[in-house]
């Protein structure tokens, strides 16, 4: 572990014991300096993996930092965002915008990558939500075919296909694997198949 993942880590346990701490790191993230948002993200991405329930009460923060400059505050906004959909889907509903802007982030990998996860995570938990996300899921589909993150992206999707998905959703993100399924070779084949045989049993 380096050391700034040690910090992160400690910093993420003092503020799962201590709400004063807690309120001081989302503060962080509205704040003027990038590096103190950055490692405000990196500690709460943490507590949100341990106790998301912890960061309910500040959701829209996480959905305002959407909208900073730097890739990683924007990021591990989105794997906090992620974790919270359990807890808190209609605060997550309101990062969507933000999400989409992410997802075609040509600039960063990691930020597309958390953004497929979150809308993934977010849009199998209800057929409209599956509606609503579905054409940017489709489009990112489309558009990073290929690219460094997608087979990591078609991992969401396998979990976003065994979701509670709206019927045409399933239809049309079965014609979208199909060719993969049937063509695609290795890892990109196997998952493929996984998301054609998960909407085809839903």
């Amino acid at each position: 572990m380096s050391d700034k993942a040690q910090e992160a880590a400690k910093v993420a346990a003092s503020a799962i014991r201590d709400e004063a701490k807690l309120g001081e790191l989302t503060e962080a993230l509205s704040g003027g300096s990038r590096r103190a948002r950055q490692n405000a993200a990196s500690a709460l991405a943490i507590v949100a993996k341990e106790a998301p329930e912890m960061l309910v009460p500040q959701g829209s923060a996480f959905v305002d930092a959407l909208n900073r400059p730097e890739a990683q505050t924007r990021w591990e906004c989105l794997d906090i965002l992620t974790a919270l959909v359990d807890c808190d889907s209609r605060t997550c509903d309101k990062a969507v915008p933000g999400a989409e802007a992410a997802l075609f982030d040509e600039e960063s990998g990691p930020v597309r990558l958390a953004a497929m996860r979150f809308l993934c995570k977010l849009g199998a938990t209800t057929e409209n939500r599956s509606e609503k996300v579905w054409p940017l899921v489709d489009e990112a589909i489309q558009c990073w075919h290929g690219d460094l993150e997608f087979q990591d992206m078609l991992v969401a999707v396998v979990d976003f296909s065994a979701g509670k998905l709206a019927l045409q959703v399933k239809e049309e993100l079965r014609d979208r694997m199909k060719f993969d399924a049937e063509n695609g070779k290795g890892a990109l084949k196997r998952r493929a198949q996984q998301i054609v045989e998960n909407v085809q049993a839903g």
